[in-house]
């Protein structure tokens, strides 16, 4: 996959997220998402602040979290949450849609990840149909099962995946997660709204795995 088709991916994902949002309830806003701590709100506050913060916004908001990236992530996407409007918030998102500029730090890759992932955090609890088709999933996924930041590592070691609805494997052994590429991406990344749609000797195991994470 070149620059060109994973931008291309990227802003597919971004404009299909943005009709998703555009169409949301005032009492959808204020929903939980998947994410721990934020509403619906919130989640779109950090999806239209992905490609606006800068560089030195960045390391000032990690500096004044204690150099905890999560912490700052928290704080920045509230503080955006409550100084716009959902109106205002999806206008932004759906302006950045084909905006290339990443957060600091983050490989050409996270973006993908980052805009399929949380489109779940937000439209699985509204019982909002929202498909990730394979051809956009794979190329995250087979990132994410070796970044870091994602923990995935070491929720995945030892453990096979299997995708049913697309060509890809990752690991090796006979203790596997078989299921959509989707749903092998959500639990990739600690999510475990995925593991429903998933089947094998391991599915107990990984439930156990994210509980403790």
């Amino acid at each position: 996959m070149d620059a060109a088709e994973l931008q291309a991916d990227i802003t597919a994902e971004r404009r299909g997220l943005a009709d998703v949002i555009d169409a949301l309830q005032p009492e959808q806003w204020r929903e939980p998402s998947l994410c721990t701590g934020w509403t619906v709100k919130i989640l779109v506050a950090h999806l239209a602040l992905t490609s606006r913060i800068t560089p030195i916004q960045a390391m000032w908001g990690v500096v004044t979290a204690g150099f905890d990236i999560n912490k700052m992530i928290d704080r920045a996407a509230r503080a955006h949450a409550a100084r716009y409007s959902p109106a205002e918030l999806a206008a932004q998102f759906r302006e950045s849609a084909d905006w290339t500029r990443r957060p600091f730090g983050a490989k050409p890759r996270d973006p993908l990840v980052d805009i399929l992932v949380h489109g779940q955090d937000l439209t699985r609890p509204l019982a909002i149909a929202h498909p990730m088709p394979p051809a956009h999933v794979v190329p995250a996924l087979e990132y994410a099962v070796g970044a870091s930041f994602y923990g995935a590592p070491k929720r995945l070691e030892g453990l096979r995946l299997v995708a049913t609805d697309a060509d890809w494997s990752s690991g090796a052994g006979d203790r596997e997660l078989r299921g959509p590429s989707g749903d092998l991406l959500l639990v990739t990344t600690g999510r475990a709204s995925g593991l429903a749609a998933l089947e094998g000797s391991a599915v107990d195991e990984m439930a156990t795995r994210l509980a403790a994470t």
